[in-house]
């Protein structure tokens, strides 16, 4: 002890500031510990080598994963706690991963049962909450052994603060923080089996990434996703008690002894509890009272634990920072992380809500409840609020603006429902009416208030900017409109902004009530007669404790955030026409391509057009479902936000978007200048949303038209390079023969005029000016033998030919007789329209 109070005051001038040298003076010393094992802990590098570890080590590297499965199970079985302990640390590394990501471990993140069955059922056979891992971790813990473990991997505002040496708001960290060994590096941890076991468990989560050239594995498939609903299950329960830890030995189930600390007082929101089992404990009258109050530490620590790791990335100082635009983006979460996230919300749901209606009411409150109970109705407004409402506003603030974002929504919705995971289901309404949420569940909306109304306020800004023509956008437009559509919601979320925005009443003795120590036995604001005023007091402590006193609150039902959604009704209206408009589009442009165009007996598509929309590529039936997902998304807005129809059809009108006679939409707005039509700012507005378009069309040389996908670019050149030196030998008699009265001049004209610019619908002024410039005179081309289609037809003419036992030359022959009957066809037919054109 001597040379580890040396080593102090060694560290102290360098690190550590007088007034909080209180902080190692107190984190340093580690209770429950004998000289022996402090100096263990102190001075690592003087222990004994494990010899079974050695074996172990070697196994891993020659044995296959079963027969080493099979090998830990026995080891744990047979050896002593005082031999394991050595083992554990590399076992639980070589499971979940090295804490820097080197080491992959077991990658449970990929591992499914229906590409690897066997190796999926071994590993979750030995990791479930009763299997032969849980036992080797009790079996530790009834030794009080501790694992160290390092500060530097701890989420970013966490070891920020230890390392300022400021003692963080969760009660994970108290009693643990120790000094660096001799010839160590850094702050660390000492942590108990199940803590340790725990902290690998969650952050392999974050540290372990998939390996290169994986496929893509369904997160709610993966090992690690499972495990953890099994942990939530087992360690939170909606039904009964949580369960004793298996014992290895013989003598059957014992209980876990709670971890060794003393009662220390630790801040949650700004006020100061004591935990949950430490302060049940201390009222314990009778040792049998409740089997429950031995193992509550267990649920308490793992979501503590899965708290702490996966939300808490995101400080209250390192949220307004992100505000500014110039701040550089922290920690961002993966698809994974956050589906793993909502199955916890979910569960934490359905956890809290699995309370009997007796035990709920606040006149429940005493100290004849269980901790367990205690733990139901503190778990998520003690643990998860403040650090969930951050990872949130992170996500909707940095997440990119594509559809993955819809892990996010769902994670968000998921909490904001609380109804949907309640025991109490009703029965389904025989009329399919929407549900109305029920009263019970306003002091959650109300204290929950910036969850609902500045998250929403988010998603807004997000939806205004992506492109909702798009199903899987217009997907979570309508799922969000529908939650928020439900019956009563509304009006619930509009009382709690009431009370938020209700004037502070003058009341001498109210003030105190900020700093009066709460109970979990008891509400501390039950003693307060009106219940409005209770109400108004919860809602604006929620408020200023995530967004300080001087926030700026935006009503949602405000003029502000109505005129976002007036503008997203807006774009509704305008993505579903411009659904309509690319399907219209896409069918006319299948019906007048026949066949036979594909094979090159008709005309190409010289203006080069293409659909450029995302839905054709989808088909039809993306488009209905775009439309009906637009469709119903309207119609929830204008029921939340109380929209009227002469509203939406003042936004209709705004759009200009009324079609003509025909049902054909027109051409973009425009007015008529001297140089001829000539956009408006509505016109460009129209074009750039894909409302409305020019029919544009190539009218240049054909013959210098850029070389498509479906030609030969090598033969394209040659071909040009033929026909020009055939059109410049012999231009004179092409043009004599064109002049030609007879119908050797119209068989002529046919093949070696192309249609006059004339002919063609010219848009542009200029166009015009120059049409007479570009008049060319008769020239063959042959650019069509260059083009894949034509080289297929005739390629598959010769072949169906062979198989009438017709010979190359002879199907040539037939081949140039087809078509000269058909050019005589076309122009006599040509020569007669003419003719009635006159």
């Amino acid at each position: 002890m001597t040379t580890f109070r040396r080593r102090v005051a060694e560290w102290r001038p360098r690190f550590i500031k007088p007034e909080t040298l209180w902080f190692l003076q107190w984190s340093s010393k580690t209770p429950g510990l004998d000289p022996a094992q402090e100096a263990a802990m102190a001075f690592p590098h003087l222990q004994q080598p494990s010899f079974l570890l050695a074996s172990l080590k070697a196994d891993s590297i020659n044995k296959p994963f079963a027969q080493r499965c099979q090998d830990l199970v026995k080891v744990i079985e047979d050896f002593p706690a005082k031999e394991l302990h050595a083992i554990f640390p590399w076992l639980v590394e070589s499971i979940f991963g090295s804490l820097d990501g080197v080491l992959a471990g077991w990658n449970l993140r990929c591992l499914q049962g229906r590409v690897s069955p066997v190796e999926y059922s071994i590993a979750m056979e030995f990791l479930d909450p009763g299997g032969p891992m849980m036992k080797l971790v009790y079996k530790l813990q009834a030794e009080d052994y501790k694992f160290d473990f390092p500060v530097s991997y701890l989420p970013g505002p966490v070891k920020a603060s230890i390392q300022e040496c400021v003692l963080p708001d969760s009660p994970l960290y108290h009693n643990k923080v120790q000094l660096p060994p001799a010839g160590g590096f850094g702050l660390h941890l000492a942590l108990n089996p199940f803590e340790y076991y725990m902290f690998f468990f969650a952050l392999s989560l974050i540290t372990q990434k998939p390996p290169p050239g994986a496929l893509h594995v369904r997160t709610s498939d993966c090992a690690y996703f499972i495990l953890v609903d099994r942990y939530l299950a087992w360690f939170l329960p909606t039904e009964g008690s949580v369960l004793p830890p298996l014992s290895s030995s013989p003598g059957g189930p014992s209980p876990s002894p709670a971890p060794r600390t003393p009662a220390v007082p630790f801040a949650s929101y700004g006020l100061h509890h004591t935990s949950l089992l430490k302060r049940h404990i201390s009222h314990q009258t009778s040792v049998n009272a409740d089997p429950a109050s031995h193992e509550i530490w267990r649920s308490e620590t793992l979501l503590q634990v899965f708290v702490e790791m996966w939300l808490h990335h995101y400080s209250l100082e390192m949220y307004q920072k992100m505000q500014s635009p110039h701040a550089k983006e922290s920690f961002m979460p993966t698809e994974e992380h956050v589906l793993v996230v909502r199955l916890l919300l979910k569960h934490l749901h359905a956890f809290a809500n699995s309370l009997r209606p007796e035990q709920a009411s606040p006149s429940a409150h005493s100290h004849a409840a269980s901790p367990l109970e205690e733990f139901k109705r503190a778990a998520v407004p003690r643990f998860v609020q403040q650090k969930l409402y951050l990872f949130l506003q992170h996500c909707f603030g940095h997440w990119p603006l594509d559809a993955s974002f819809r892990a996010v929504l769902e994670m968000w919705l998921s909490y904001l429902q609380p109804w949907r995971y309640a025991p109490e289901k009703q029965a389904p309404s025989s009329d399919c009416q929407a549900r109305s949420v029920s009263e019970r569940w306003a002091p959650f909306v109300q204290e929950n208030l910036l969850v609902y109304t500045k998250l929403f306020l988010g998603f807004l800004s997000r939806a205004l900017r992506t492109d909702l023509v798009s199903p899987k956008n217009a997907l979570m437009v309508f799922r969000v409109a529908k939650v928020f559509a439900q019956p009563n919601l509304a009006e619930m979320i509009q009382r709690g902004e009431q009370l938020f925005l209700e004037p502070e009443l003058v009341i001498p003795h109210r003030q105190h009530r900020l700093f009066t120590v709460p109970t979990f036995t008891g509400s501390f604001l039950s003693s307060w007669p009106p219940a409005i005023t209770d109400a108004s007091f919860k809602v604006k402590s929620h408020v200023y404790s995530l967004e300080g006193q001087d926030c700026k609150y935006t009503p949602m039902f405000g003029p502000e955030i109505r005129a976002l959604v007036l503008r997203l009704a807006q774009l509704i209206t305008q993505a579903k026409q411009t659904a309509k408009s690319i399907s219209d589009q896409y069918g006319e442009s299948t019906a007048a391509r026949p066949f036979l165009s594909w094979l090159g007996f008709y005309p190409a598509d010289t203006n080069g057009s293409y659909p450029g929309n995302d839905l054709d590529e989808m088909g039809q039936d993306s488009v209905r479902k775009t439309d009906e997902y637009l469709e119903k998304a309207l119609e929830y807005l204008c029921q939340v936000f109380r929209l009227s129809e002469a509203q939406l059809a003042q936004l209709t009108l705004a759009l200009g978007t009324t079609q003509d006679e025909n049902g054909k939409k027109q051409l973009p707005d425009c007015i008529v200048g001297e140089d001829g039509l000539i956009l408006t700012p509505l016109g460009r507005y129209q074009i750039i949303n894909g409302l409305r378009r020019f029919d544009i069309e190539y009218q240049g040389d054909s013959e210098l038209q850029p070389i498509r996908s479906y030609e030969i670019a090598s033969l394209v050149r040659v071909l040009f390079r033929l026909s020009s030196a055939i059109n410049g030998r012999f231009a004179g008699q092409m043009v004599a023969l064109c002049s030609r009265a007879d119908f050797l001049g119209s068989f002529c004209r046919y093949h070696l005029l192309e249609p006059g610019l004339s002919d063609r619908r010219l848009l542009s002024p200029v166009g015009r000016g120059r049409a007479a410039s570009l008049a060319r005179g008769p020239r063959l081309s042959l650019r069509f033998l260059g083009s894949y289609r034509t080289l297929l037809a005739l390629l598959l003419a010769f072949f169906v030919a062979s198989l009438f036992c017709i010979g190359p030359l002879l199907c040539a022959l037939l081949l140039v007789l087809g078509y000269v009957l058909y050019a005589v066809a076309m122009t006599l037919l040509t020569e007669q329209g003419k003719l009635h054109q006159l």
